[in-house]
């Protein structure tokens, strides 16, 4: 029987699941990024990923017939002719950017995803001005780079991490007014699912895989959550309440408004069309442990509104519904009772991921039928019924709250099938 390989890298963590062909989740594995505050994130990244499939038993390892990988959307790194990188990557909400995004305005074409303090195209223009720019060969994004180190092939992408890098999704190719001296640097873009070739007779050797193991391109991690969750149809999204809010909407009409933050990824014949806050569980593992939030959470009554109205961030500046890389967190005033504290914390993001459904339907998304919800906060049954009161849609966990699972249909090519 072959099996097929799904692993999810997310900003503290990385979870693998193995699945048949039936879909069936065969093995699972998941491991805590360490050190990641350090000045070796790359090197960190690269020993989660061997060390996440070693932990898999070898006689599933030895029948795995194909591997993909999702990694943080807008999450980058430069790298020279040997694939390593030259830099610490810059990660998905990292805004240096706004530094570059005057010229970004006059190059890119109005309401342009790119034009944004966090997208790839303006860290790419941050890094330009930087004195090790010169020994950059390829731009790659956190998933390309980690499939490379499976592959061996390097300077190769998918049309999903590649949108915030400025390509063309429509036309399937990078525009006229992207071509820059540094153009070189841009991957070869290919469709999520793609077999790029097969996996290193090294690492089959290292890792106890059959030679004939494949890699297949990978995608985001919030769209690998999309496909895990078994939306299908016109109308019906996906929340992903990981570190960040992610919000996906299946849309027939693609929607783009770079002032509000919100972009729409190409899905076989449909959009899917979002946009992604920095509020999230990062704000509330901040202030709490997973024991207290699940302590915590029983104290809180969900039918009962919190008057605390906050704007949950860690550091200032936030992508959607407020596209603003100076917006200020609001976390004040703190009350005594922590289950109060943690009631307005959920409160108010549950009021910002309403405001952002909303703000898809208003410039021309279909509307809104039905929300599934991935990630870790799908556990957290309260913070489900805060949000019902705002979204007032149906609203339930996903048929696999897991982005490695959706990076899983994608190595069985399983994924996508209801779109093309």
């Amino acid at each position: 029987m072959y099996y097929y390989l799904g692993i999810d890298f997310g900003t503290s963590g990385a979870r693998a699941i193995v699945i048949d062909r039936t879909k069936q989740i065969i093995d699972t594995r998941q491991s805590g990024l360490t050190n990641i505050a350090s000045a070796k994130l790359a090197q960190t990244w690269q020993d989660t990923l061997f060390s996440l499939i070693t932990q898999i038993p070898v006689a599933i390892r030895t029948s795995l017939k194909a591997i993909a990988i999702n990694g943080t959307s807008s999450t980058i790194l430069l790298c020279d002719a040997a694939g390593n990188p030259i830099t610490e990557p810059i990660l998905y909400h990292d805004s240096r950017g706004k530094e570059v995004l005057e010229q970004i305005k006059i190059l890119a074409p109005d309401n342009h995803v790119v034009i944004s303090a966090t997208s790839s195209l303006a860290k790419l223009f941050w890094w330009q001005k930087q004195p090790y720019f010169e020994r950059a060969r390829y731009l790659l994004h956190q998933a390309d780079w980690l499939a490379y180190l499976l592959h061996g092939k390097l300077g190769i992408s998918d049309y999903h991490n590649a949108l915030k890098l400025g390509y063309d999704v429509e036309r399937l190719c990078y525009p006229d007014w992207l071509k820059l001296p540094f153009s070189s640097l841009y991957p070869q873009v290919l469709a999520p699912g793609t077999l790029v070739g097969t996996v290193t007779p090294k690492n089959c050797d290292r890792l106890n895989l059959p030679h004939d193991c494949m890699v297949r391109i990978g995608t985001t991690d919030s769209i690998a959550a999309f496909l895990a969750s078994g939306a299908s149809q016109p109308g019906e999204a996906v929340t992903s309440l990981g570190s960040t809010l992610v919000l996906k909407l299946l849309s027939r009409t693609k929607v783009t408004a770079s002032e509000f933050g919100i972009y729409s990824h190409r899905l076989g014949q449909f959009w899917l069309t979002g946009g992604a806050s920095n509020t999230g569980g990062a704000v509330l593992k901040h202030f709490f442990t997973d024991e207290q939030l699940v302590r915590l959470s029983q104290q809180i009554n969900p039918v009962t509104v919190s008057p605390l109205n906050y704007y949950p961030l860690l550091a200032p500046g936030d992508r959607f519904p407020l596209n603003n890389p100076n917006l200020p967190p609001q976390l004040a005033p703190r009350p005594d009772d922590p289950a109060k504290f943690l009631h307005g914390l959920l409160e108010s993001m549950s009021r910002i991921e309403g405001l952002g459904y909303q703000k898809l339907q208003d410039l021309g998304a279909d509307q809104l039928t039905r929300i599934y919800t991935a990630g870790g906060g799908a556990k957290n049954a309260v913070w489900g019924k805060i949000r019902q009161r705002y979204l007032k849609v149906p609203v339930s966990t996903a048929v696999n709250p897991e982005a490695a699972y959706g990076s899983a249909l994608l190595a069985a090519n399983l994924a996508l099938k209801a779109n093309r």
